[in-house]
């Protein structure tokens, strides 16, 4: 019993030792809490690294993370000039954008970007490699709205492309790569320049029952429409019919509108309007196969070179 106790004596004194080493000479030992806290921040960057793809040291997002196999980039003279809202996909969830306003005017295009915090200071069009030997004067520094919040107005090379941005961290004062898509399927179809989307009245159909081919996109991927859709055209405008691979869709939204289901058997089908044609409409779908019912964001493209009347 007397060696156990000189035993622990000696393992609790060599513990107490190595904690002063490890604080340095005149230095407290770190507090459980601080290594908790340490720990805690190195777990989050290494989700963010995980989630974003990223093998090395840097949160950082790869292109693909963003942008999407088989985009056409969609250039400023596709655009009519004005102001418009439009959604923006991050390459990193740390980088996450509230709000955006695009700009078009005189061939160009331009954007203010609303963050969802204030955690960095400036931003460079471009990879961090290359902000690192950049000039003070190619950053763009952000500016603070109303709200406090920052936002940043770049330059929009293209919609639905991915765009290099490197963001500079407040807190760690080091750059971190980001990749941004301007989707252009959040425009209104009215935004387009004439002869890049087709309205169902310049299309001149008369009244009657068409089919179209349809093209889905968004979502995980593995939800699919029929094709080619049921159309019907009455007084200049028109409908489609939308049959899902499964039922477990129970309503869609198109243009804040939302649209119930048309049949009560079999898979999920609806009829919505086409507002045009030729270009990514999107739209939201509740979906009831998780836990919960779940809204996905989806885009259909309606090819009005594939319409034709129904046999």
């Amino acid at each position: 019993m007397k060696f156990r106790k000189m035993k622990l004596a000696a393992l609790l004194l060599v513990v107490g030792l190595s904690a002063g080493t490890l604080s340095g000479c005149g230095k407290e030992a770190p507090a459980a809490a601080d290594i908790a806290a340490e720990t805690s921040a190195e777990e989050t960057s290494g989700a963010e690294r995980a989630q974003a793809g990223d093998t090395a040291s840097q949160e950082t997002g790869s292109r693909m993370d963003a942008a999407e196999d088989g985009m056409v980039p969609v250039l400023a003279d596709a655009i009519k000039d004005g102001v418009y809202e439009i959604k923006v996909d991050s390459s990193s969830s740390m980088f996450r954008i509230t709000e955006c306003e695009l700009t078009v005017q005189d061939g160009a295009m331009s954007a203010v970007m609303t963050m969802s915090g204030t955690g960095y200071l400036k931003l460079y069009m471009g990879t961090g490699a290359d902000a690192e030997r950049a000039s003070d004067t190619d950053f763009i520094p952000f500016a603070e709205n109303a709200d406090g919040k920052h936002t940043f107005k770049v330059p929009v090379e293209a919609l639905d492309k991915g765009i290099d941005c490197s963001a500079f961290s407040k807190k760690k004062e080091k750059w971190y790569d980001r990749v941004l898509v301007f989707r252009a399927g959040s425009l209104p179809a009215e935004a387009f320049a004439d002869g890049k989307v087709a309205a169902a009245g310049s299309l001149e159909l008369e009244d009657g029952s068409y089919t179209v081919a349809v093209r889905l996109e968004g979502g995980s991927g593995r939800a699919s429409v029929e094709t080619p859709a049921a159309l019907r055209i009455e007084d200049g405008k028109a409908f489609a019919t939308i049959i899902w691979s499964s039922s477990n869709y129970d309503y869609m939204k198109v243009g804040g509108e939302k649209f119930d289901l048309v049949n009560t058997e079999g898979n999920s089908s609806f009829e919505i309007p086409v507002s045009a044609f030729d270009w990514k409409m999107p739209f939201i779908a509740d979906t009831i196969a998780m836990s919960e019912p779940h809204e996905v964001e989806y885009t259909l493209v309606f090819d009005s070179t594939t319409i034709k009347r129904a046999e």
